[in-house]
């Protein structure tokens, strides 16, 4: 079982000049999700080498089982570390691929060309999807037999009500709630900060850092189905 873990390499929150990146709980519960259930594990990000970790996912309040897990296990640390350039891989040599979210995908993972041919070829091989939180954003130009990979399928996302409550609501190029909606998405939602995860045949997306177990389970049941 080979999954494939898709990083943001963008560690700017637009004009703001605060730093951003993917947030951490959202690689380190699925990796080990992954990593305990025996996969071969690769990560990638656009850039290669190290993908920025968005500090505020570090802050005491924000402390999980999989992070402190993370901070004591350096071969996680070293794959993190070097991760591979997006361009150099292919769909055809993984299982299924799974897009952590924080903010930094939704300035160059959206707009990635290597990303939505990656997520396309996953999709056509009839291969599981998986995106959380912000992630679901990289399936804005992703398309399945000429319509938005969205339409008309159940999904889930970072919530308007979540932006909000984390002041970035203009900060953003866009609102993922309400651009999933916007590509005939069936959008859903549970309360802001619940754990909430949709699946729809092979596509699975999670709401928030929350849904970051239950998205990966999700993608391991397709997987051992």
């Amino acid at each position: 079982m080979k999954i494939l873990m898709v990083l943001t390499s963008h560690d700017q929150l637009g004009n703001t000049g605060k730093p951003t990146g993917f947030w951490l709980e959202e690689f380190a519960a699925p990796y080990y999700v992954f990593k305990d259930a025996g996969a071969e594990i690769t990560l990638a990000s656009p850039k290669g080498g190290q993908p920025p970790i968005d500090p505020k996912s570090d802050d005491p309040g924000n402390q999980t089982e999989a992070m402190t897990r993370f901070k004591e296990d350096p071969a996680a640390q070293k794959a993190l570390a070097n991760t591979e350039r997006l361009g150099d891989v292919k769909a055809g040599s993984f299982d299924a691929v799974f897009y952590p979210g924080g903010h930094g995908p939704m300035w160059d993972l959206v707009n990635d060309k290597s990303s939505i041919a990656l997520i396309e070829g996953f999709y056509n091989a009839g291969k599981p999807v998986a995106a959380v939180c912000h992630a679901p954003a990289v399936l804005q130009k992703v398309t399945y037999r000429g319509e938005p990979i969205v339409k008309g399928k159940r999904v889930t996302g970072f919530t308007n009500s979540e932006e909000e409550a984390v002041q970035l609501t203009e900060v953003v190029p866009f609102l993922v709630e309400d651009e999933l909606k916007r590509l005939g998405g069936r959008y859903e939602k549970a309360g802001d900060w619940a754990d909430f995860t949709v699946v729809d045949g092979r596509l699975i997306t999670g709401q928030n850092p929350s849904s970051s177990t239950s998205a990966a389970k999700e993608l391991l049941k397709l997987l051992q189905a």
